[in-house]
């Protein structure tokens, strides 16, 4: 995929990653690091829970749907890092062996009015499971360049 600057995204475009299979090790080890609640560590404390059974922490979800994109190219010569994300939302549980892909898609395209090399772009970030089931949402500011100048 070609690098994508500030000036060739327009709102409505949308990209979509491959997938990745969470595994029941990778959702323990990613708690054991990082977010260590009985339901993301322990398949029996997890079946006692509200969820019924082992589920992946949500910052593991994002983890891997910010990556799945980055990961495309994307963005590869024109990103500049980000000032936050906003409207971040769980919205179902993610479970192992459950495929996640990212679907994103351009909000809005702000060229900066002190910088002329770079803006914002708004990007909402929807990871979505096989089944097919939107499991988190997130808008991203991603810092971008603009296109070079020949």
């Amino acid at each position: 995929m070609d690098t994508r600057y500030l000036d060739d995204l327009t709102p409505g475009q949308t990209f979509i990653t491959p997938g990745f299979t969470l595994t029941e090790a990778e959702i323990i080890d990613f708690a054991w690091r990082y977010d260590p609640q009985p339901f993301h560590l322990d398949a029996n404390a997890a079946a006692a829970s509200p969820y019924g059974g082992l589920i992946a922490s949500g910052f593991q979800s994002l983890a891997i749907c910010f990556r799945l994109f980055i990961q495309s190219g994307i963005l590869a010569e024109s990103s500049m890092g980000s000032p936050g994300i906003d409207e971040l939302r769980w919205l179902a549980p993610v479970r192992p062996g459950d495929t996640l892909h990212c679907e994103v898609e351009v909000m809005e395209v702000r060229p900066s009015s002190s910088k002329p090399d770079r803006g914002i772009a708004r990007l909402r970030y929807q990871a979505v499971t096989q089944r097919p089931e939107v499991v988190l949402s997130f808008i991203v500011n991603h810092m971008l360049r603009r296109r070079p100048v020949a």
